[in-house]
């Protein structure tokens, strides 16, 4: 989508937000607004509706009193007041939300809140000073103060759908009103908003916390506490074999394992600058003997200790650790949301420290591991490339030269590669001591999410004083890489589990074959037992479905474990030492299904296992 597609349906979306608070009006006359911005897919607008509650019941009368709007073509017509006949305005309109907002401006030039969208306010300068007038919108009797930009009528909206209303706190503080946030999507098509809408309703059953209790991966409990996922043994199987890949990827490149304590001191923390970052974030300690200690909610400054524990020369370098390790982050509790965002995550983390002219190489050989991984899982990737915000300079640790020299040598990598360019620029997604390669994944739906992370750090070296010596006996300061490729494994598996829907390929399925038995006879189960432990000893992981239930029913169950082979054995399995296993759906195959020795099935499995390969040849 080009820039001006991108302009114009943002100005729809932000019209259908007015358009929605109109409605609502029209419906409640009493009706107090909030603010009404864009988000991703759609917008919302917070409203006070008193003890009115808003349900989904509600959006069929919402939507026919939207679509009436639509049907006027009403203008967008903007114009300016001065600020003191703003707050008039808004005094005698009986909207206190937006007296709040006024009455900021006037005093402060700006608004208290930060997380109020500055467009929503009718801000026409940032400038503290020249906060004279603010703009407003007007389409039919609707009147709102705001920025815009909108279409030019609103005939011009596309197709919209309200989706759900949730509580939400004026301006983000718990002390204050809570209000109603009325969610719509919007598209410029109905077509496209058909497509979107199919996607959800796929969303919801590849929902990875359904799916997980469902495929029995993990499970949350109320005594351990909400963002501590608890991993089952099937869930286990699939976080080793993802993370043993990766190692195994690594060792290719020569990384070698480190282990480090899941708590640090304060002065650590001060040093490298995580401290002053975040603070708030951590879960503090305090010793019995008042020492303030803070659980790790990242690894890099452990692991520079590991480096500064001895002295190095230029000969050593590139030095590569690498370790698979928990971290925690105080969270609230009201962002936790399955595995994608909890307080105890494990990261499959990597830092290099290396010479300034290996840096290149080293950031080469880190995206090639990306690449591989990703690729196997068949994850297409796209580049964003995230850089200082350069109008909050104070928030990044280090010298802005050896800023400016990293960004320069990630973009140097990104040049010299065939295969990918940079889709996005990522302003102030940089890290607080460097600026980064964010590899984005796209689902099988459709959907971008950012995964693998690669960053060049310049000042954490320097925070903590890391030292070489260089060729002519001098001292040197290294650079520092950090790389994860599946960066949280709980946040990448809340990802992974929806791109496959729980169909995991069979190298990495935690329970790849099941046998189950025609009857419960002594000849049968004994048989079904030998398969296991042959399957076992070629390093399979085998389930014996043995239970008083009809075989459609077993069949059934392993089909809904989703399961990739399922080997029923009766009497004829038994007399010819032959099986034609059942190959889950999805599974590409190559050949017909013709009978097979155990033999013959067995190693083909694990061939497919060891080989990592998505399809199969039996």
């Amino acid at each position: 989508m080009s820039d001006q597609q991108n302009d114009q349906l943002h100005a729809m979306r932000h019209s259908l937000a007015h358009i929605t608070a109109a409605a609502i009006r029209r419906l409640w006359p009493d009706a107090k607004f909030g603010v009404g911005p864009v988000v991703e897919n759609g917008f919302y607008y917070d409203v006070d509706l008193g003890d009115k509650q808003l349900s989904n019941d509600n959006f069929g009368k919402i939507e026919k009193e939207m679509k009436k709007i639509i049907d006027e073509g009403q203008p967008f017509e903007k114009f300016y007041k001065p600020i003191d006949e703003a707050i008039a305005w808004a005094q005698e309109a009986k909207q206190p939300y937006k007296l709040e907002l006024l009455n900021d401006l006037k005093r402060a030039g700006t608004t208290i809140a930060k997380d109020i969208n500055a467009e929503e306010l009718g801000l026409e300068s940032q400038d503290a000073s020249k906060v004279d007038e603010v703009s407003f919108y007007k389409n039919g009797d609707f009147i709102d103060l705001c920025r815009g930009p909108h279409v030019a009528s609103t005939g011009e909206v596309g197709a919209f759908k309200l989706m759900r209303v949730s509580g939400a706190y004026w301006r983000g503080k718990e002390d204050n009103q809570q209000m109603q946030r009325v969610y719509g999507v919007a598209f410029p098509t109905q077509e496209e908003l058909d497509k979107y809408l199919a996607m959800l309703e796929e969303a919801k059953k590849r929902d990875h916390r359904k799916l997980g209790q469902e495929l029995d991966l993990f499970v949350f409990s109320d005594l351990v506490g909400p963002g501590l996922p608890l991993w089952t043994p099937r869930g286990t199987v699939l976080r080793k074999e993802l993370d043993r890949f990766v190692q195994e990827l690594r060792d290719q490149m020569d990384f070698q394992e480190v282990a480090i304590p899941h708590i640090t001191k304060r002065s650590l923390y001060e040093r490298s600058g995580h401290w002053a970052k975040f603070a708030d974030e951590l879960f503090h300690i305090t010793t019995r003997e008042g020492h303030e200690f803070a659980m790790k909610p990242m690894n890099c400054p452990h692991h520079t200790q590991i480096y500064a524990s001895r002295p190095r020369s230029y000969r050593d370098l590139p030095i590569r650790y690498r370790e698979t390790t928990m971290c925690y982050r105080d969270e609230q509790s009201g962002e936790l949301n399955g595995l994608s965002r909890v307080r105890a995550f494990t990261q499959d983390d990597a830092h290099i420290f290396c010479r300034e002219d290996q840096t290149i190489e080293e950031v080469m050989r880190l995206w090639q591991i990306i690449q591989d991984f990703y690729g196997q899982l068949d994850f297409p990737l796209s580049l964003r490339f995230s850089s200082r915000d350069p109008k909050k300079l104070d928030a990044y640790v280090g010298d802005p030269e050896l800023w400016d020299k990293a960004e320069q040598e990630l973009r140097d990598v990104v040049a010299k590669q065939k295969d990918m360019d940079i889709e996005s620029e990522g302003i102030g997604e940089a890290a607080f001591y460097g600026p980064k390669l964010d590899f984005m994944a796209k689902d099988s739906l459709g959907r971008q999410w950012q995964v693998a992370t690669i960053q060049i750090d310049y000042g954490q070296p320097q925070g903590l004083d890391l030292k070489y010596t260089d060729i002519s006996g001098v001292e040197a300061r290294p650079v520092m890489i950090h790389c994860a490729v599946m960066g949280s494994i709980e946040r990448f598996l809340s990802v992974y589990i929806e791109h496959t829907a729980g169909r995991f390929p069979v190298w990495v399925a935690p329970e790849q074959v099941r046998v189950i038995t025609v009857n419960q006879e002594d000849a049968t189960v004994r048989f079904a037992r030998q398969l296991s432990e042959m399957g076992k000893a070629l390093g399979l992981r085998l389930y014996i479905d043995n239970d008083n239930e009809s075989v459609g029913k077993k069949i059934r169950n392993a089909e809904l474990m989703k399961v990739p082979y399922t080997v029923v054995i009766g009497e004829k399995e038994i007399e010819s030492g032959r099986v034609v296993p059942r190959v889950r759906k999805d599974i590409e195959v190559s050949a017909e299904h013709d009978p097979h020795t155990v033999e013959e099935f067995l190693k083909t499995v694990m061939h497919e296992t060891k080989s990592r390969v998505t399809k199969t040849s039996l």
